[in-house]
């Protein structure tokens, strides 16, 4: 029997079998939760429907962005906003796409669904950016920039860059479709909530013409994308205290995965470079990650959905949950023997 597509989902995170112990799966800032963004979601009141326009968290994000509140569109999650641009393009005719290597699923799922083909180059196509790129954490390439093709550039990792530096200037990110989910990086990933930031028009056709897909885009939108605890989350995002957090996050970062990264070296395995808080490793022999899970409660993050089988996605956690991920590696013998003889 065939299983319903919903059954061949893939991600991090909790699972069947509940909340893992030790959850190197997602991309979660290991920090976190941010104290105030956690508050501010706390004390929101859910008896009451928010502004259906969203007007001042709207002028607020704009404000942090120093864009029009015009180009500001909301959406309940990056997934539902994939599914809602990739919808759009349809509308408009658009019949192809393209995807990076490695990306995340729900972008296939979407192209899927709206049966679009792939494109060999990005000419009047959707196509899909992220950068820091998930799953290896690196920049992105290449980059299709002229006005022939839609781009939507996914900046989920971006307040969590490690290294490095972004690819666009200021003037190149306003061509493009900017999407951006501070879940992740305040620690709060089970609040839904992200935001876009439409392209500024280089002209009055093309300023005109995005208008009309902003107009269009929230017209498709369902009532109330984000509920109360959504626009908590993302008027927190904004405040000075919170980005002054996420700010002094970054160096403990850097010190849990310089460290993460030395273990697992220590242990026979191989590390990609990254430039956020996840990066991508290969056990030196096949990893029963179900195993992994199932006995000791350690999650780890399959890559084989990304197109990277025997890899696995790791995030960046506390020395702690480092230590435990190390003794279950090698109780399960899950490294070389001559490997655990010598630690």
């Amino acid at each position: 029997m065939t299983a319903h597509p919903i059954t061949s989902w893939t991600h991090g995170g909790a699972d069947a079998l509940g909340v893992p112990r030790v959850d190197f799966s997602t991309n979660s800032n290991a920090c976190g939760p941010c104290p105030q963004a956690l508050a501010a979601v706390q004390a929101a009141d859910a008896t009451l429907y928010p502004d259906p326009l969203y007007t001042a968290l709207r002028q607020r994000l704009a404000a942090f962005h120093r864009v029009a509140p015009e180009r500001v569109v909301l959406a309940g999650s990056a997934s539902e906003f994939i599914f809602r641009i990739t919808a759009w393009a349809w509308q408009q005719g658009v019949r192809r796409v393209q995807l990076p290597a490695h990306h995340y699923g729900d972008n296939a799922r979407a192209t899927q669904a709206w049966g679009l083909q792939p494109a060999a180059d990005g000419a009047g196509a959707l196509v899909w950016a992220c950068e820091p790129s998930s799953p290896l954490g690196q920049a992105h390439r290449p980059w299709c920039l002229d006005a022939a093709h839609t781009v939507v550039l996914d900046r989920a990792y971006a307040p969590l860059r490690l290294s490095g530096a972004p690819s666009l200037s200021d003037a190149q990110l306003d061509r493009v479709w900017q999407l951006f989910t501070p879940n992740k990086a305040l620690g709060l990933t089970g609040v839904r909530a992200a935001y876009v930031i439409a392209p500024a028009g280089a002209s009055t056709r093309e300023q005109g013409h995005i208008e009309a897909a902003v107009a269009n885009l929230n017209l498709i939108a369902p009532s109330w994308p984000l509920g109360a605890h959504g626009v908590a989350l993302l008027q927190a995002w904004v405040m000075p205290e919170v980005q002054a957090w996420l700010l002094a996050c970054l160096p403990t970062l850097r010190d849990w995965k310089a460290r993460q990264i030395d273990m697992l070296q220590d242990l026979g395995w191989t590390c990609l470079p990254s430039e956020a808080n996840f990066f991508c490793a290969q056990p030196p022999q096949p990893l029963e990650l179900s195993a992994l899970r199932a006995e000791y409660g350690i999650k780890l993050r399959d890559c084989a959905s990304f197109g990277l089988p025997g890899w696995v996605r790791l995030g960046v956690l506390g020395p702690q949950a480092q230590e435990l991920l190390a003794c279950g590696l090698q109780e399960n013998k899950l490294i070389p023997a001559q490997l655990e003889n010598s630690q």
